[in-house]
């Protein structure tokens, strides 16, 4: 017997290829409560639908749509629905890589933020994460996610303004422009230029008025649209320019140049076959 609507329950997870994340869990509960329990990452919980109420440290707490609930490692809490129509959640469990213990005290005195920055970023990394191939803009993401966070739990030690930092920038390009087609982790970029990965996703932001992601992908989509003028087909395209596969191409192609790739490419050859030469009359 399939379970009734009031027991309800969905749930997707996944381990994807980006640093720092352990886990994204998507979930559609009704019902369901967790009993008390911890984790041993960083909890980053948003509510796209319902709310769930629940215990952290013997105080009570809500998620309505409109915050990002920040649960710490190894505190106890649990978790049920607010109302009998259930809820619908989206969960990034993160290592100490963004978030650090001294963030633990703060988070477990007001794990739940109001903030729509912080909303509307949590939300593009999960898009992000949820796309194959996008593991370096969901990199960059989740780095002004931790930063964004650390700003809102400590604020008095993020009072400072961004640093503009143009020769930074310019570094990163440069190692953008050399591996458009490999493409490189955030990880490894700041490894590279020795920069913080939220300092160096800033100082391009700044400088170029784009985020690093965006760039490569730009990058990218142009050298794809140079081969299918050539008359390469494009899958074969995909694979030359990075791409994941010919999908991720079509994406981000349609999204940039208005047309699917296919359709730009029978478009470019149409219009050089319509090409008549002028001849002078005598």
């Amino acid at each position: 017997m399939a379970a009734s609507e009031t027991t309800r329950r969905e749930v997707t997870a996944w381990r994807p290829a980006v640093p720092g994340v352990t886990e994204v869990f998507h979930a559609r509960f009704t019902e369901y409560a967790y009993p008390m329990h911890v984790h041993e990452a960083w909890t980053l919980l948003i509510v796209d639908d319902g709310a769930v109420r629940y215990d952290l440290d013997r105080h009570e707490h809500g998620t309505p749509d409109d915050t990002v609930s920040l649960l710490p490692p190894h505190v106890p809490h649990n978790g049920s629905p607010a109302s009998p129509e259930g809820f619908r959640k989206r969960v990034v469990y993160l290592d100490g890589t963004h978030l650090g213990d001294e963030l633990i005290g703060p988070a477990v005195d007001g794990p739940d933020l109001r903030d729509p920055v912080l909303r509307r970023r949590v939300g593009q990394l999960h898009s992000a994460l949820a796309r194959p191939g996008e593991e370096f803009e969901a990199e960059s993401r989740l780095t002004l996610i931790g930063d964004r966070l650390r700003t809102l739990l400590r604020p008095r030690l993020h009072t400072e303004p961004p640093r503009r930092d143009p020769a930074l920038a310019r570094r990163l390009r440069e190692l953008l422009d050399e591996r458009v087609v490999e493409g490189l982790s955030l990880e490894d970029a700041s490894g590279v230029v020795q920069a913080h990965p939220a300092h160096l996703v800033r100082a391009f932001s700044t400088a170029y008025g784009i985020a690093p992601h965006q760039y490569l992908t730009s990058r990218r989509v142009d050298r794809a649209r140079a081969l299918l003028l050539a008359g390469r087909g494009p899958a074969d395209v995909a694979a030359l320019t990075g791409f994941h596969d010919q999908a991720h191409l079509a994406r981000h192609f349609k999204r940039l140049v208005g047309v699917p790739p296919g359709r730009y490419r029978v478009s470019a050859r149409r219009s050089t076959e319509d090409v008549r030469p002028v001849i002078a009359g005598g």
